[in-house]
Parts: C-alpha cells; sequence; structure tokens
C-alpha cells in the first residue's frame, strides 16, 4: 500500500492573500501589538456553522514554546490580515514622514522626528510614546491596505513582482509545513488550538453603521456625553470576538516582547515631558480599548503628583450627569490644545487628518474627496477600526503631534 502523501486545504473563493498557504502580515489589539504587523501564513478558513471572516494563521517569528520551535497559531478576523506590504529597494526618508520600522521581528508604526547621519533616523512610536533610533535598511514607508489596494500605491513595479514573490514563497514555506506533518489533513486536530486563541480581545466600533453627520443630528444643547455613555455607544457595535482572552501557553512568547520597545533598539533620549499649570487647556487620550486614537479637550484642575494632573472634560459628563467629568492622566498622555491650522483650499486625499466625533477628536486619513455644488465632504479611514465614515470640511482639522514639545504635522511625502 503506498503512503498516503500530505494534502493542504483546498483552494477558496477568499482573496488571493486569504488563500490557504498565502504569506501574509498580521495585526493584533493586544495591549503592547497596537499598530504592529507580524509575518505569517494562512492556514484555513475557520470551520463554523455560520457565516464568519475567521482564518487560522501561524506566525513566522512568534512561538508557542520560548524554545522557539513551535509557530504561534491563532484564530484572526480577515480584517486584520493583508499581503506583506510592499516595500522600495531604495528609498530617502525624510524628517515627519510615516514609516514602519522593523523591531523585535515585527513592523512598527511610527514617524520619523530627526535626520541623523549615515542613513539613520530617530523614530517616534506614537502609541508607546518611545523614540528609537534606526538604519534605513529597517525602515519602509507606512501603507494602508484599502480595499484590495495600497495606499499610498508603490512607485516601483518590481517591488509588486517582489510582493508577489514572497506570497509563493510563503506557500512554499507553508507545504513543508504539510509535509513535517504539522498540519492534519482532515482539520480537525486543531479544534483545541483555535478554541485557545478564537477569542482575542478586540473592541472595533462599527463606525460606519453610525450617522456620518453627527453634529446636525444632535439636538440644541444635548452637547455633553458621559464618557460610561460612550463607551456603551461604542461598545455596541462591537465586534463578536469581545470575550477575554483566555490565560496559556499561547501567550508565552509574546508577553516578552510588550516589555519595551527599546529591547533591541537603542533608545537615544527620554522624551521632554510638558509640565502643565492650573487651569490650562489640553487634549487628553486614553489607552482604553475603544478610545485609541481620538483626544478630548479638557482643562487641568491641579498637580496630583510627579507627571501627574487631574483633568476636567469639556464635554464628557459624570453618569448621573451633575457635573463634567474629572479623570487622573499622566503627562505623557496630556498635550496642549493644537493650533490650528487655516485650511484656505481643501483637504486632499491622503492627508491625515483629526475628525470630530463623539465630542473628540479621532486620528484618520482621508481615502476619498466627494466635491459637490453645494460643499464638499470627505470619507475618512480610521486604521484602529478599519471603518471609513463621511465628514463635513468643518469637522476636519489637519492632524498634529507633540513631540518633545513641539508640532509635528504628518509629511506631505506620502502623496509622490
Amino acid at each position: 500500500m503506498s503512503k498516503r502523501k500530505p494534502t493542504r486545504a483546498p483552494a477558496t473563493d477568499d482573496p488571493p492573500h486569504l488563500q490557504p498557504g498565502s504569506q501574509i502580515e498580521i495585526s493584533s489589539n493586544d495591549p503592547g501589538f497596537r499598530g504592529s504587523w507580524y509575518t505569517g501564513v494562512v492556514i484555513k478558513r475557520t470551520p463554523s456553522k455560520k457565516p464568519n471572516n475567521k482564518f487560522v494563521v501561524e506566525y513566522t517569528h512568534l512561538f508557542e514554546d520560548e524554545a522557539g520551535t513551535k509557530p504561534l497559531r491563532e484564530t484572526a478576523d480577515a480584517v486584520d490580515l493583508r499581503p506583506p506590504a510592499p516595500r522600495e529597494k531604495v528609498r530617502k526618508f525624510k524628517f515627519s514622514e510615516e514609516v514602519d520600522a522593523f523591531h523585535n521581528d515585527g513592523w512598527w508604526e511610527g514617524v520619523i522626528t530627526k535626520e541623523l547621519e549615515n542613513g539613520r533616523f530617530h523614530v517616534y512610536f506614537k502609541r508607546s510614546k518611545e523614540q528609537l533610533e534606526f538604519g534605513e535598511d529597517h525602515l519602509r514607508l507606512h501603507r494602508e491596505w484599502i480595499e484590495g489596494t495600497w495606499t499610498p500605491p508603490l512607485q516601483e513595479d518590481k517591488q509588486v513582482k517582489e510582493s508577489n514573490e514572497a506570497v509563493t514563497e510563503g506557500k512554499m514555506e507553508y507545504d513543508k509545513v504539510v509535509a513535517r506533518g504539522k498540519l492534519e489533513s482532515d482539520n480537525t486536530g486543531s479544534k483545541k488550538k483555535d478554541d485557545n486563541s478564537a477569542s482575542k480581545k478586540k473592541l472595533k466600533p462599527d463606525l460606519a453603521e453610525l450617522e456620518c453627520d453627527n453634529t446636525a443630528s444632535k439636538k440644541k444643547g444635548d452637547n455633553t456625553t458621559s464618557k460610561k455613555k460612550l463607551k456603551s455607544d461604542l461598545a455596541e457595535l462591537q465586534c463578536d470576538n469581545t470575550a477575554s482572552k483566555k490565560k496559556g501557553d499561547n501567550t508565552k512568547s509574546k508577553k516578552k516582547l510588550k516589555s519595551d520597545l527599546a529591547a533591541n533598539g537603542r533608545k537615544f533620549e527620554s522624551n521632554k515631558i510638558t509640565k502643565y499649570r492650573e487651569g490650562e487647556c489640553v487634549e487628553v487620550t486614553s489607552d482604553e480599548d475603544g478610545f485609541e486614537g481620538a483626544w478630548f479637550t479638557g482643562t487641568i484642575v491641579k498637580a496630583v503628583g510627579k507627571h501627574r494632573y487631574l483633568v476636567q472634560y469639556d464635554c464628557l459628563r459624570t453618569d448621573d450627569d451633575t457635573d463634567f467629568l474629572k479623570e487622573e492622566f499622566d503627562a505623557l498622555h496630556i498635550r496642549p490644545c493644537p493650533p490650528e491650522i487655516f485650511m484656505a483650499d481643501a483637504f486632499q486625499k491622503l492627508d491625515e487628518v483629526d475628525a470630530f466625533y463623539l465630542d473628540g477628536w479621532w486620528v484618520g486619513v482621508i481615502s476619498k474627496v466627494i466635491n459637490s455644488v453645494s460643499e464638499t465632504k470627505y470619507e475618512v479611514y480610521f486604521k484602529a477600526t478599519q471603518e471609513e465614515m463621511k465628514f463635513k470640511h468643518a469637522e476636519l482639522r489637519m492632524h498634529q503631534d507633540w513631540i518633545n514639545e513641539k508640532w509635528v504635522t504628518a509629511s506631505k511625502a506620502l502623496k509622490s
């Protein structure tokens, strides 16, 4: 009797990058991993009686065991998967450009804050509020995968070919895994692993289902919201997979990477910490799920410790609606109110903007300009939720970052 050859999962009707064996990049909403992309391979679509858009994936550089012998597998939503991002062979990076920096075996979103000598740069990571030094060989221009295309597009056609070759290489690696017997041909042996990883905690409010003209629909005088109600509004639209992720061996090696972005890079100097005065108008941000990338206006009430302040919101109210909400923040989550940038002309496609929504400013990118006789509107793409919404010109402002006590505006080089 001839020995049965292992087979891989059959092709599906999914896009090419979601076919079994395709090499991909995987995004995660786990604390400490937001804003990063790790390479991996699609194993299969998750079996389910109900329609779903989830896939079993295997990481290339993350492992279930600390010895690094067993690649980590998880269940991921299709919106968190994309083809390997293309990259120019040679590129001169510039100050304020948004880039991905290769660090701890993954690509992390950041912005160039200083050009050094010998092709080296300081890169600031918004989420961890740290700066590291990288060589140009560890950087690539930041791109978004939107509706099956890369934004901004790659200028070198050769790189597109290389990206396709990377997908083919991933499939070859997949075949090797199958040949080693690590995949069961009947796809039944991985059910327990799927259960352990299918409950990754996420909060992805479906912004597209909310009213886009939010300011026009508000009743007169109804211009404040309790934070509890705001969280409730966002939570009602979250994805089905909001159950807490079980603690287990699947996250051991992942947790080791969460300690500090500076583990392998060279951290050069601490960011300047701004000091604030009582009564000063500021904006504050939170690391809570569902609030990443949002800034809310408030006023400094008083200092409550070293680099910590009590802040009263301008629009968010207490649950009983008797007063404006007060919360404590460290200085890294506070910034002055950004200066107004007068826009004589309309915003342009790919402009990084803040959109005023639910009493806060949410960072996004203009994906489409809608011109009409009466007024110009814009479709804004939100990276955190991978959703789009329409906004009026008056509901947008140019995005700025407060870095080392200076305002930095996103580079226009993304349009080139």
